[in-house]
């Protein structure tokens, strides 16, 4: 093997370590302290959005396919493609007499309403008005101003990516029953991940802390594990560039250059006694190796097993971000 390596530059991506018993990893409450993550909530909840919502994958709108049908912040928004592939969003009752659009049919690229056949062609007519709406290769986006609430902007924050030429992404969405800040609490608390996800993370040690607006990132050095005993050990900066975004960047290590974005947006209204939250993660791998070419061209086998993966992740995740919310609702956690 190092014979290899010596000849060709070739390094072996997987190392191989021991299990440890769950019980004997170093405690890491101490540095995890509640003011510190509050303090990186705090930043983040402070950066402007420009009043803009991811609500689905670019691949959930397709030309030719039916209506997509979303609620961002208890409104009510359709989406769907003209023949060109162009993207239009608009409130999702028809103007009429408020059939559900999200229902109705595709015509030629034209929204054809189910009820009594009112033709939109995503321009605005009495009583309905378009969305700006933003298709980002990945991910899709609607700016809704009577929910954001802030000055708005011409485009989403759209974090770096790899070139999509080289990278394959999947989307991932569950829903979950707290704020977006729970979501976003959750992403800012990096230590949590050996203790509470020992089947996916190793070797978690947290080696950078944010220091001020200028320098706000979660520096951590980690191994992601594909076995019991291989690990691929990697560096990430976790990053909020928006209220409702936490980015996980490889900065150094295997598929430098990839990034996880995990994107919280709300389904309810602020007055909802029982608010709702959609987490939509996107994970856009990439890797300078040969062999990803290979990757790249079996994309669609390879998504849904990258869903599942998420989908682990997020079934505990969601229930610390749930958890959070029920505590803080009665006054006997922070937030």
């Amino acid at each position: 093997m190092s014979d290899r390596a010596d000849r060709t530059g070739w390094t072996p991506p997987l190392r191989r370590r021991r299990r440890p018993h769950w019980a004997a990893q170093t405690p890491t409450w101490r540095e995890a302290r509640p003011a510190l993550i509050a303090d990186a909530l705090e930043r983040a909840s402070a950066r402007p959005s420009g009043n803009w919502f991811v609500v689905g994958a670019s691949r959930d709108v397709r030309a030719g396919d039916r209506p997509y049908g979303r609620t961002v912040g208890g409104v009510e928004i359709v989406l769907w493609r003209s023949d060109t592939g162009g993207l239009h969003a608009g409130p999702g009752a028809c103007p009429h007499l408020g059939a559900p659009l999200r229902d109705s049919r595709l015509v030629c690229g034209t929204l054809v309403c189910h009820w009594h056949g009112l033709a939109l062609d995503g321009e605005p007519v009495p009583g309905w008005d378009p969305y700006p709406a933003h298709d980002d290769g990945v991910l899709l986006w609607v700016r809704l101003d009577a929910v954001g609430g802030e000055d708005p902007s011409d485009r989403p924050v759209v974090p770096v990516r790899p070139l999509s030429g080289r990278a394959v992404d999947a989307v991932f969405t569950a829903v979950g029953r707290c704020e977006p800040q729970d979501v976003i609490a959750n992403r800012l608390d990096p230590w949590h991940g050996s203790w509470f996800h020992p089947y996916s993370f190793a070797d978690l040690t947290v080696v950078r802390v944010p220091r001020d607006e200028e320098d706000d990132a979660f520096v951590v050095d980690v191994s992601f594990r594909v076995t019991n005993r291989l690990v691929v050990p990697v560096r990430v900066e976790f990053t909020a560039p928006e209220p409702r975004t936490v980015v996980m960047h490889i900065t150094e290590g295997e598929g430098a250059t990839s990034v996880v974005e995990t994107h919280a947006t709300p389904l309810t209204g602020e007055a909802a006694e029982q608010p709702r939250t959609a987490v939509i993660e996107a994970v856009i791998a990439t890797s300078d190796r040969r062999g990803f070419a290979l990757a790249r061209a079996v994309a669609p086998v390879l998504r849904p097993l990258m869903r599942r993966t998420a989908g682990r992740l997020w079934r505990d995740d969601l229930a610390y971000a749930e958890r959070r919310r029920a505590l803080r609702s009665t006054g006997r956690f922070p937030g």
